[in-house]
């Protein structure tokens, strides 16, 4: 109310965004919905300090009641993912995962990640992105049947003799080997990190093997499926302590002061109270119902006629082939689900025929979904819709030339604007979220 007496026009753009979460499906795997609880430690007076540095050894005064929060949130980590050492600094999962890159390398390095367009993330070396700009990138990549070329990993390591090696993915439906990923890093004297950022709450709620036994490094967002605020967290693992006893204040010095100056302290607070969460034993139940609606919402897909990466899922996340259709037709669905309140993303899919900006795949997950009690029915309901939308524009092409595409495509968005059927299954999708309240939201 505060906000609304104060700032009329931007409490009116938040009261939309309130609308659009509450009345549409989120199926973005790296979206969430946090508590109240989280909420409430996010919004609160701890915006207000400034803490440069670490507990006990801040550069500011009036930081011993923020020393304790983070002090709270390691202990939290480091018992939830059973590892030795954690960093709840990073802004977010790219200052994090390159301060990895800072704690192990030498700028000019050789490094190896999976390829962007076959799943990879783009802080795992790809081009454009600083970690291949500053550092020699060698990608490794999947086979034609979606799941990662392991031969061609050990292949390239003991070719290229890596100093670091990344396993996780932003967009890869699979079990991750971390344990043959950590064979191939030993065989040729590397740093593993894993980057779990989408399936931390998986591993933290055991439906999903960890990759703590493996990996010298791992690396997570603290939201997707840990259901926190929009931060990061660096682990240093007992292997990690074993081939580096420096590497804690390696990875401590990298974030700090490497990389930020002072921490978010609502940010951090809001961490340990996900941390917290994450511990009980309902959150063990959170994760294997959101693996269950994952494969409930494929095989679903699949009866329906649709193409699924490998097939089908392991984790929260599902990678629709469009090329049936033709290539380039993600930004197509994406935009027209988005008509209906159902909010995916589009998403090269391996093997790519098209480009990253009109991919042929679109991105699905369910954390959020489950996350507002919806289960394996309502996956059915949604695969339904996904499927009549498609069946709706089926028609429409997306040509290479880049004039007629802009042309198709404004063409395709006052069609699918004014289409009668969408709006109906929008209506549809409005009665279904009703029954399923948004934590946090009126």
């Amino acid at each position: 109310m505060i906000l609304a007496s104060q700032d009329l026009e931007l409490s009116a753009i938040m009261a939309r965004e309130r609308a659009r979460q509450r009345d549409g499906i989120e199926l973005i795997p790296s979206e969430n919905y946090v508590s109240a609880a989280v909420l409430e430690a996010m919004g609160s007076i701890l915006t207000n300090k400034y803490s440069e540095g670490y507990p006990g050894r801040r550069y500011y005064g009036g930081n011993e009641h923020i020393d304790e929060i983070e002090r709270l949130a390691q202990r939290r980590a480091r018992d939830l993912f059973h590892v030795p050492h954690v960093n709840v600094q990073p802004y977010s999962g790219s200052p994090a995962n390159l301060a990895v890159y800072l704690a192990t390398c030498e700028p000019g390095a050789v490094i190896m990640g999976q390829n962007l367009t076959d799943g990879g993330h783009l802080t795992h070396g790809w081009k454009v992105s600083a970690t291949g700009i500053f550092y020699r990138s060698v990608p490794y990549h999947v086979r034609p049947d979606g799941l990662i070329d392991l031969d061609e990993v050990r292949r390239l390591a003991h070719e290229a003799r890596p100093r670091l090696i990344w396993c996780g993915a932003t967009a890869y439906v699979r079990e991750m080997p971390f344990a043959q990923f950590a064979e191939i890093a030993d065989e040729v004297g590397a740093y593993l990190a894993a980057d779990i950022a989408h399936i931390a709450g998986l591993v933290a709620g055991g439906a999903h093997p960890s990759p703590v036994g493996h990996a010298h490094i791992v690396t997570t967002t603290t939201h997707k499926t840990l259901r926190g605020p929009r931060g990061a967290m660096i682990m240093v693992t007992d292997r990690g302590l074993a081939k580096d006893r420096q590497l804690p204040e390696k990875v401590d010095r990298a974030i700090f002061p490497g990389l930020q100056g002072g921490p978010h302290d609502h940010t951090t607070a809001a961490i340990a109270v996900a941390l917290n969460e994450a511990s009980r034993p309902e959150f063990r139940d959170y994760s294997a119902a959101i693996v269950a609606n994952a494969r409930a919402l494929a095989r679903e897909l699949i009866r329906m006629g649709f193409t699924l990466v490998t097939g089908g899922t392991d984790n929260h996340m599902l990678l629709v082939d469009l090329t049936p259709d033709g290539a380039g037709r993600g930004v197509l669905m994406q935009e027209a689900l988005d008509e209906v309140g159902i909010t995916a993303n589009k998403n090269t899919i391996p093997g790519e025929p098209s480009s990253a900006f009109y991919p042929s795949g679109v991105r699905l997950g369910t954390p959020a979904a489950t996350t507002r009690g919806m289960r394996e029915a309502e996956m059915a309901q949604i695969g339904g819709w996904m499927a009549q939308v498609r069946e709706e524009i089926r028609k429409f092409l997306l040509p290479e030339d880049r004039v007629a595409r802009n042309r198709a495509l404004k063409e395709f968005r006052a069609t699918i604007g004014a289409s009668p059927r969408l709006k109906a299954i929008g209506e549809e999708v409005r009665v279904l979220c009703r029954r399923f309240p948004v934590p946090g939201i009126s």
